[in-house]
């Protein structure tokens, strides 16, 4: 990437919400997904679980939206004095966990629909909008296919821990200035 005299140094304050809005949607639903999962069956767990359901079609659609907004308006590029500060293998590790965040931004509600749809438990929207399912019912599947829901989970917040480290390494460390670009606010 490189950085042009009329390259914008923030993110735009849209991208900025979208940001922030989806990290609290994530880290809550994981937070509730794994609180949720060690509740013995219960109809207090099934309720928590369409509230789960119910956050994972949320979090889907503002992936979808901030993956538009970020297709359509141009994020700044790196600064010139961070990109040659960074090692070559810390550049290639920017790009790949930011592409891979959003891999997993879709994958992981896509995988708790699709395994909600195996196991024949219809998601119904904020229990008044009935969403198809996702594929057919195969119960047997299903068995075989619960973990990769929680398995791209993990993997999702494992970024998000290298991404939030990164984050706080340059802010806290290499003092660039560098996390302020998605500091909510005027910059």
């Amino acid at each position: 990437m490189n950085t042009t005299a009329t390259s914008p140094s923030r993110y735009t304050g849209t991208a900025i919400a979208l940001h922030w809005l989806l990290a609290a949607a994530i880290l809550g639903s994981a937070a509730f997904g794994w609180y949720m999962s060690g509740l013995p069956f219960s109809p207090q767990r099934l309720k928590l679980y369409n509230w789960h359901k119910w956050a994972g079609v949320t979090i889907l659609a503002l992936s979808a939206l901030r993956l538009a907004w970020r297709l359509t308006h141009r994020p700044p590029a790196l600064p010139r004095q961070v990109q040659q500060a960074m090692p070559g293998w810390q550049v290639r590790a920017y790009h790949a966990t930011h592409h891979l965040m959003y891999a997993l931004f879709f994958a992981v509600p896509l995988a708790g629909w699709a395994y909600s749809s195996m196991s024949g438990f219809p998601i119904v929207l904020f229990g008044v909008l009935p969403l198809p399912d996702f594929v057919a019912v195969d119960k047997e599947f299903a068995k075989v296919f619960k973990p990769v829901h929680a398995i791209l989970a993990y993997t999702l917040l494992a970024l998000v821990a290298l991404h939030v480290a990164a984050a706080v390494k340059h802010h806290v460390v290499d003092r660039d200035g560098l996390l302020l670009r998605m500091r909510p606010g005027r910059g």
